[in-house]
C-alpha cells in the first residue's frame, strides 16, 4: 500500500505538522516544549552536530535514561543523521559490541553520565556529544557540547537517508543490523496514527522505553506526525501511573501486556482519576495480550483495547485491530501499512484459512539488513520480507499468529537472542555446553531457561552462573531457570534443539 504520496517522508516534514504553540513535549512537573520550541531545537542540533562533523547517515549512538531528553535527543540526531538509541542498562562488553558493530561516529550521553559507555567509546575513539538539559525553557530542552571539526554531509537527512538503526536478536551469534530510513519510519508513522485516527488534541502517556522500535513510533512519531502531544515519563511505574494520567490528561497510551497487567492491579484505587480522564482508547503491542485482560481493561476503562502486531524490521506495525469496527478475539487485526500475506516454504502466496509464514511489503519495510547477504538471501521472497511468523489470514483479512518459526524468546516484549546468552556462559571455567531456551511465563509470555552441563572436576551453582551472566548482560537476558544435566537431549540430526526443550526437560 503506497502512501508515500498522503504521509511525510522525512522526519523535518513529519514535525511540520505540529502548531508553532501546540505542546508537543510534556513531562512530570515540566512545562511544556512547543512544536515551535522543538523545531528550532532540532534545527540547532542539526548545525551543531554538522559543525562537529556529524552529518548525514553517520552513526550516532544515544545512551540516556527514559524521558523527554532521551524524545527530544532522537528526534535531533534522527532528522539530521542516523540515530542508534541503546539500551542504558547494557554491559560494558554490550556496548562495545554494538557501538563496533554499528561503527558509530559518536555518542550523546546526558552531562554527568556514570555509565559505561562512556568508557567504551573513549576506549573506541568515539567522540562524545555532551547532552546539558534545560528543564526551564521546556520538557526535553538541551544544548550540546562536542568537540568541532571534520567532514560531512551536512543539512537535513533526505527521505532515503537512514533514520534509525537497531540490532534484532538473532539465532545466530550476532545480531542483525535494521537500517530504517526516513521513508520507513514516517510512512510508519503515519500509518500508525491513521489506525488510531489520533490528532492534536490527543495527549499520549508514553510509559515505553525509548531504545525499542514500540516505544519510538508508537510512542513518539505517531502521534507528532498529528500535531499531538506526548507526556515523556522517566519510564515504566505502575504506582506513578494514575498521577501521571491525572497530570496529563492522557487520552491514550501504548503499552506491553505485562505493563497493562500491572496497571490494573493499581485500577481499583484509582477509580476517580479513571472516570475523570476518560481515555479514548488503550492500545497494545510486542507480544500477545491475553484475552481475559483484555476484557478487563475495557471494562475497567471504559474504552477500547486496540492490539497491534509490529517488528523492527517493519519499523513497527504490521497489523492493527480497527478502533471502529469488529476486533475479533485472538485476531492482531488487519493489515494496518504493509501489505500482508501467508507464504509457504517454497514461496507461492497461499489462500485465505491456510497456514503459513507471515510476510509483508510496503514502505515501511527496511530494504535489508546492512551487511549481511546471507540473511537477506533467506529474509526476502520474491519482495515479500519473512517474518518468521507462523499465521493464518481469515475469509475478512483478519490475521491470527500460530506460532513463532524463529527461536528468540519474548520476554514481555524484549526480545532475547539465546545465542548471545550461551556465549556469556561458555565462557565460564566450568560450564562444558549449555542450550538457551524459552520457557512458558504466565504474565511474560515466555521467560529465559538454560541448560547446563558442566566440565569434570568443576562446579558451579545457579546463582554463581546467575551472577556471572548477570555481569555481563543485561538483566532481562539473564536465565530465571538453570537446570544442571549429564548431557543435553539431542534432535534428530544430533543438533541442539531450543525449540521444544521446556517441554523435553519438564518445564512446561
Amino acid at each position: 500500500m503506497s502512501q508515500s504520496a498522503s504521509y511525510p517522508t522525512t522526519l523535518r516534514e513529519l514535525l511540520a505538522s505540529g502548531a508553532d504553540e501546540s505542546p508537543a513535549i510534556t513531562a512530570p512537573s515540566l512545562p511544556p516544549l512547543t512544536y515551535g520550541a522543538l523545531r528550532e531545537l532540532v534545527a540547532g542540533s542539526i548545525s551543531a552536530l554538522n559543525g562537529a562533523g556529524i552529518g548525514r547517515n553517520d552513526r550516532v549512538a544515544i545512551v540516556l535514561p527514559n524521558g523527554p531528553e532521551m524524545a527530544s535527543a532522537f528526534i535531533a540526531v534522527a532528522s539530521g543523521a542516523t540515530a542508534a538509541p541503546l539500551n542504558p542498562a547494557y554491559k560494558a562488553d554490550e556496548f562495545e559490541f554494538y557501538m563496533s558493530d554499528l561503527n558509530a561516529k559518536a555518542l550523546v550521553v546526558e552531562a554527568g553520565s556514570t555509565s559505561p559507555a562512556v568508557a567504551v567509546a573513549e576506549k573506541l575513539g568515539v567522540r562524545i556529544v555532551t547532552l546539558n538539559p534545560d528543564p526551564q525553557a521546556g520538557a526535553g530542552a538541551f544544548t550540546l557540547e562536542m568537540q568541532n571539526g571534520g567532514d560531512c554531509q551536512p543539512g537535513p537527512a533526505a527521505p532515503d537517508d537512514v533514520a534509525l538503526i537497531l540490532h534484532t536478536s538473532g539465532t545466530t551469534s550476532r545480531p542483525k543490523i535494521v537500517p530504517l530510513s526516513q521513508r520507513n519510519v514516517s510512512v510508519s508513522a503515519g500509518n500508525i496514527a491513521q489506525s488510531l485516527e489520533l490528532s492534536a488534541n490527543d495527549r499520549g502517556l508514553n510509559i515505553m522505553p525509548l531504545f525499542h522500535i514500540h516505544g519510538l513510533m508508537a510512542g513518539l512519531l505517531a502521534p507528532w506526525s498529528r500535531g499531538g502531544s506526548i507526556f515523556c515519563t522517566p519510564g515504566f511505574n505502575a504506582l506513578r501511573f494514575f498521577s501521571w494520567m491525572e497530570e496529563c490528561a492522557a487520552t491514550w497510551y501504548t503499552a506491553v501486556p505485562t505493563m497493562h497487567q500491572a496497571i490494573l492491579t493499581r485500577a481499583g484505587g484509582n477509580k476517580e482519576i479513571i472516570a475523570k480522564y476518560p481515555l479514548r482508547f488503550i492500545r497494545s503491542s510486542s507480544s500477545s495480550l491475553p484475552p481475559q485482560v483484555i476484557t478487563e481493561l475495557e471494562a475497567t476503562f471504559g474504552a477500547p483495547v486496540i492490539e497491534a502486531y509490529g517488528m523492527t524490521e517493519a519499523s513497527h506495525q504490521m497489523a492493527s485491530n480497527p478502533l471502529r469496527g469488529e476486533r475479533k478475539p485472538g485476531a492482531v487485526g488487519l493489515a494496518a501499512g504493509p501489505e500482508i500475506a501467508i507464504m509457504d516454504e517454497d514461496g507461492n502466496v497461499l489462500k485465505n484459512g491456510e497456514t503459513g509464514e507471515v510476510v509483508i511489503r510496503g514502505e515501511n519495510v527496511t530494504a535489508g539488513y546492512e551487511a549481511n547477504p546471507e540473511a537477506n538471501a533467506s529474509a526476502y521472497t520474491n519482495g515479500w520480507f519473512r517474518t518468521g511468523d507462523q499465521g493464518v489470514l481469515d475469509r475478512d483479512n483478519y490475521l491470527t499468529l500460530t506460532g513463532r518459526l524463529k527461536e528468540i524468546i519474548n520476554r514481555g516484549g524484549e526480545k532475547i537472542s539465546p545465542r548471545e546468552v550461551d556465549e556469556v556462559f561458555m565462557d565460564h571455567p566450568a560450564v562444558r555446553q549449555v542450550v538457551v531456551f524459552g520457557i512458558k511465563h504466565d504474565k511474560l509470555g515466555e521467560d529465559v531457561g538454560a541448560a547446563v552441563v558442566l566440565r569434570d572436576g568443576h562446579s558451579a551453582d545457579e546463582k554463581e552462573l546467575r551472577d556471572y551472566a548477570g555481569g555481563r548482560l543485561a538483566s532481562f537476558k539473564v536465565p530465571r531457570k538453570i537446570l544442571f544435566l549429564d548431557e543435553i537431549p539431542l534432535g534428530a540430526t544430533g543438533k541442539l534443539q531450543r525449540i521444544g526443550l521446556a517441554a523435553k526437560l519438564g518445564l512446561e
